[in-house]
């Protein structure tokens, strides 16, 4: 589907609605890579989503603000928090396309506590900070995670809005994640309206660390795609029935 000017559009997200929050403030920095080379990362059921013979490997900061439940008020506090995550592009045996998330690091310790606790989600807790001043935006991070020493601090100059090309839709229209849990592998829909995607320039980029952090080999160069986006808000719909066990096949 479309949104009438070539944006994808996400499909309908079955009631009820468990989450919602709001992702601002967008630095897409993107790296090509063999699918062969981070097979292994893939929960059975799952592969490397491919676009032109390669995948990618995703590095993404932004600001999640007013998470909350479907209705009422956000989450004082503890639903505005600074996020920093390394994602893979996944689809899976019944062909729904998604992210998997190698790590997401948070400003907020109760937020990474109750993330992986319930959702099993790779959160780590960090010291960050974002910036934007005029057209530039400064992201900072250093992680105070166990035994695990990472930084980065990622400076980009934002340009204008871009039409919507194949590659940009592959890396950017996705609404939902695979994450495996309990010897299953779950899919955890989303939706949120078309991005409003720009050009970003990288004027410093200096992460060392961050991908061994994660079992990645550290960049060879800078990335192949760079984009950012002032942000959409989303909500979360509850898990899809998992048809995948820890036994099956890749």
């Amino acid at each position: 589907m479309s949104d009438g000017v070539g944006w994808p559009v996400a499909p309908e997200l079955r009631r009820p609605r468990i989450l919602r929050q709001r992702w601002l403030d967008l630095a897409f920095l993107h790296w090509a890579v063999d699918p062969a080379d981070v097979a292994r990362f893939f929960p059975p059921g799952t592969r490397p989503d491919v676009f032109e013979g390669r995948t990618y490997v995703g590095l993404v900061p932004f600001r999640m603000v007013d998470t909350g439940l479907p209705h009422g008020p956000s989450v004082p506090y503890l639903g505005t928090f600074l996020e920093t995550n390394i994602r893979l592009y996944s689809i899976d045996d019944a062909g729904r396309r998604g992210v998997i998330f190698l790590s997401l690091d948070a400003n907020r310790l109760a937020v990474v506590s109750i993330a992986r606790a319930v959702f099993a989600l790779p959160y780590r807790w960090a010291r960050m900070s974002h910036t934007a001043i005029g057209s530039t935006h400064t992201y900072n991070s250093t992680l105070r995670w166990y035994g695990v020493g990472a930084t980065s601090t990622i400076v980009v100059e934002t340009g204008p809005r871009v039409p919507a090309d194949p590659l940009t839709d592959f890396l950017t229209a996705r609404w939902g994640l695979h994450a495996h849990r309990a010897g299953r592998t779950w899919y955890l829909p989303n939706f949120h309206p078309a991005w409003e995607l720009h050009s970003a320039t990288i004027t410093k980029l200096h992460i060392p660390g961050l991908f061994p952090s994660v079992g990645l080999p550290e960049p060879a160069g800078p990335p192949d795609h760079v984009l950012h986006s002032p942000g959409v808000p989303a909500e979360f719909g509850l898990p899809v029935k998992p048809t995948f066990r820890r036994s099956a096949a890749r």
